[in-house]
């Protein structure tokens, strides 16, 4: 039995996160999900955004699928997620970005995965402010975190037959951060003799991605680029409600959509559950449940290849509970 921690968030967060706990069990796994919860409701009801019970819950379980959750202005928080990343040395930002049948986009053959250093560079939140006239942020590149980054980058190509690692920088400019970066990079490539390694200014790849997407297999990156990237690539694919995504460390991973927590069709039975369900088949995959993943995968794709039981932002007309029993009628675990 797996313990893992199940944080449902706010907004939409409980509805898509119910979604993908009922189709996550409809496999038979057996999962003892810890609820606990953390965010704008919580705040109101309790004065902490992310209560110890939280805290206490995901050192306990090291395993986490969470929903979408709202930061209230003013709290003192960045961000709840930039919270647990740092708090948990969370350093790969992975999200996978893959054409799905049945979306009409003006690319076919998309299926990409961004490797985004997820504790440094500009988001290390170092800034000072000097004068009402000018302020200024630091941006911190280390050897440790681009070399792991791109060793995990490296080793998830090798693993899953990818024959190229895109590392994108702007070492032409930022001629010591960049250039570590891109160095480090190049360093790690040497051990894996088999895999091209690509090397792509910044402002380039985003040309490159709006016009040719499908030559990329792998990419690696620092953390403000990845960020951008990343939602640059989820609209290539129909938008973030189509994209998951997982922060991994060394002993803890946490499993999340990358959209938000859409206050405005909170409660009324709208929301699109894919994101936050193809990261639970992510975070199965990561437990070493391989068929059930891929189960829960093929379930999503038909279902919006079939195109009856969508939501309205797919171009359907359906609740978020009509897709969610539709995915589950879908299943089918390889024996």
């Amino acid at each position: 039995m797996y313990g893992i921690t199940l944080i449902p968030g706010d907004g939409i967060g409980p509805e898509v996160i119910n979604s993908a706990k009922q189709i996550i069990d409809a496999t038979g796994i057996n999962i003892n999900w810890d609820i606990v919860n953390a965010g704008a409701d919580v705040y109101r009801e309790k004065g902490v955004l992310v209560p110890d019970e939280v805290y206490k819950s995901i050192e306990k379980n090291k395993i986490v699928l969470k929903g979408p959750i709202t930061t209230p202005i003013g709290c003192g928080f960045r961000s709840i997620n930039v919270l647990l990343r740092k708090k948990y040395d969370l350093f790969a930002n992975i999200r996978p970005v893959k054409k799905i049948s049945g979306i009409e986009t003006p690319f076919e053959n998309i299926d990409l995965v961004i490797f985004r250093e997820n504790t440094e560079g500009l988001y290390s939140g170092i800034e000072k402010q000097y004068d009402d006239d000018r302020a200024e942020a630091i941006k911190i590149i280390t050897r440790q975190a681009s070399m792991r980054i791109a060793e995990e980058a490296f080793i998830y190509a090798k693993k899953n037959n990818k024959k190229k690692v895109a590392v994108v920088h702007k070492a032409n400019i930022m001629k010591l951060t960049d250039g570590l970066f891109l160095d480090c990079a190049r360093i790690v490539s040497e051990s894996f003799p088999d895999i091209e390694l690509q090397e792509v200014i910044v402002d380039n790849m985003c040309m490159q991605l709006a016009m040719n997407p499908s030559k990329y297999d792998v990419i690696v990156t620092t953390n403000l680029y990845g960020d951008i990237l990343s939602d640059l690539c989820a609209g290539l694919v129909g938008g973030l409600g189509l994209v998951p995504g997982a922060n991994i460390g060394k002993e803890m991973a946490v499993f999340e959509a990358v959209h938000g927590s859409a206050p405005d069709i909170a409660g009324e039975n709208l929301a699109n559950p894919t994101a936050v369900i193809l990261s639970g088949a992510m975070m199965l995959n990561y437990l070493g449940e391989i068929k059930k993943s891929k189960a829960i995968v093929d379930a999503v794709h038909k279902t919006i290849k079939d195109g009856k039981y969508i939501t309205r932002d797919l171009g359907g007309s359906s609740s978020t509970i009509d897709m969610t029993e539709a995915i589950i009628r879908n299943l089918k675990i390889e024996e």
